[in-house]
């Protein structure tokens, strides 16, 4: 094997800004890459001189003694060590927030937001997120924060990673394309990405502007749920998840680096870009997935499925309860017989927050808009608005395609705790709970 630790890199590299978008295909896979043949180390993970004299780094994303089965790492070989920066300096938090969430209290009540009005100044990713809510915290590594993302403008010399935890992109509007230290990555509306805590990335609209929902995961990874009696099939498959293939920047001009660290957002200056990354191999990568490539499974023969029946990814917790599940409601055939087809009344120990990619969603005729986003905490009475009941229980009950829209939600076990931003926006719908005053009382009875 040729000693090329103090080779130079070749010429006419290939750069994340201008490499064409490829990908590696699997879920939680051990992957490789390099974007310069010989770049990788072949037979052991960090020799005495790496190829080119790149250096070799760790990422961690579990404990070194986790499970096999739930290890998650990767090793990066890179132009510089990440290392090597100054002091970091308290950033301006904006409307991000992070736990313990007790800016308003918990609310009982069941609350509906319309989409927020974009900013009036181009605004970037970092500047752009607004927090509406959350439970658990980074220091606890436990629960969510579940935030809104806006981008008009690209981070130009700048870069952005989370050391709480790990983000679940799901955009509304626009495409996001995302250049991370493993490559770059796409992705647009009817689709997620999912970026490992403590990745450094860049996040710029392709065109025009770009929007979405962030839900930000301090607890265990997330993973495909089991399938237990559905067999070795369904729902979301490994195959169709995707990852980036090697990538970097070879440039240094100076570059903005802003984290958040346990709740605060901090910054410091780079001589270089960070997506200096020339090859890496492992489990711990980002990734993308379209979220038509899910496999809906349902009755065919009478009542509605739990929604757990649609859960795309999970983060399991201690307890039978998830800390997060993230389930969507794709279009799909109903063909129950004799069944209240869409979502039933429900109290739930679970708190659930919703979001609407496009279209409706079959249980609110009106109100919930594609941008928007509901919470109805644990235990709150929620269910179909009125006139969505009055058409269901009057449908006639043959084979129907839902074709009208593509809805999500991040259900979590802890009470979701409304930021004051969230609670005071002119966005807040007052009059939420108006859509079940007109319920005709059943009856008479004999």
């Amino acid at each position: 094997m040729a000693d090329d630790a103090t080779q130079p890199l070749a010429t006419g590299l290939k750069t994340a800004t201008a490499l064409r978008l490829d990908y590696q295909s699997g879920f939680g896979n051990s992957f490789e890459s390099e974007a310069v043949p010989g770049a990788l180390p072949v037979g052991r993970n960090s020799p005495q001189r790496p190829s080119f004299g790149l250096y070799a780094e760790q990422v961690s994303g579990t404990s070194f003694t986790a499970p096999r089965t739930e290890n998650r790492r990767s090793w990066l070989y890179r132009l510089r060590p990440s290392a090597a920066h100054p002091a970091y300096r308290p950033y301006p938090q904006g409307l991000l927030r992070s736990a313990p969430f007790d800016e308003a209290g918990p609310s009982p009540n069941r609350l509906r937001w319309s989409p927020l009005a974009p900013p009036a100044e181009p605004t970037d990713f970092i500047d752009g997120l607004v927090t509406l809510g959350g439970n658990g915290g980074a220091d606890t590594t436990s629960g969510v924060g579940i935030h809104l993302y806006f981008a008009s403008k690209p981070m130009t010399g700048r870069a952005f990673f989370d050391a709480d935890g790990e983000l679940l992109l799901a955009p509304q509007a626009g495409t996001l394309r995302l250049v991370t230290e493993f490559g770059v990555l796409e992705v647009g509306p009817g689709e997620i990405a999912l970026i490992p805590r403590g990745v450094r990335f860049r996040a710029d609209p392709t065109a025009g502007a770009a929007r979405g929902y962030i839900c930000e995961n301090y607890g265990a990874h997330f993973r495909l749920p089991e399938l237990g009696p559905i067999g070795s099939n369904g729902l979301a498959n490994p195959r169709d998840f995707l990852s980036p293939v090697a990538a970097y920047e070879d440039d240094d001009t100076p570059t903005e680096l802003v984290q958040k660290f346990q709740g605060r957002l901090w910054t410091t200056t780079l001589g270089h870009s960070p997506f200096d990354v020339v090859a890496w191999h492992g489990n711990l990568a980002p990734c993308k997935y379209e979220l038509s490539r899910f496999n809906v499974i349902g009755t065919v023969s009478f009542d509605h499925p739990d929604p757990s029946l649609f859960t795309v990814l999970t983060s399991p917790s201690g307890s039978s309860a998830a800390n997060v599940d993230f389930v969507i409601f794709p279009p799909r055939w109903m063909v129950a017989e004799d069944t209240f087809r869409p979502p039933w009344f429900h109290r739930n120990v679970m708190s659930e927050f919703m979001g609407l990619i496009h279209g409706a969603y079959d249980a609110k005729a009106g109100g919930f808009s594609p941008g928007g986003a509901s919470l109805h905490n644990a235990m709150t009475s929620h269910g179909p608005d009125a006139q969505s009941w009055a058409k269901a229980t009057a449908a006639e009950l043959k084979p129907v395609k839902f074709d009208e829209g593509l809805a999500f939600m991040f259900e979590t076990r802890l009470v979701i705790r409304p930021t004051r931003f969230a609670l005071e926006t002119d966005a807040l719908q007052g009059d939420y709970d108006a859509c079940w005053n007109d319920f005709p009382k059943a009856g008479p009875l004999p």
